[in-house]
């Protein structure tokens, strides 16, 4: 770089590096509130995967479907860098 486009060791502008960031923030009242949800639906269900038939708490079924969820993001993501 040369000087004229240097910042001079200043961080006006830059990513802070911060440990409590808008993104984090939100990613963690996110987290809360899914697992408030999720917690509060603890009756047992009936599931039918293709063909068999389960029964097992909702709180199960909700956290595996966000942990798919999350799994596909996460792949999806990976794939477009």
């Amino acid at each position: 770089m040369s000087p004229k486009t240097s910042t001079g060791g200043s961080r006006a502008g830059g990513t802070g590096g911060g440990l409590m960031t808008p993104g984090r923030v939100a990613v963690a009242a996110v987290a809360v509130l899914t697992l408030v949800f999720i917690f509060e639906n603890t009756r047992s269900t009936k599931i039918r995967l293709l063909i068999p038939e389960v029964t097992m708490p909702l709180w199960m079924a909700l956290l595996g479907t966000g942990l798919i969820g999350a799994l596909c993001g996460v792949y999806f993501i990976g794939r477009r860098k």
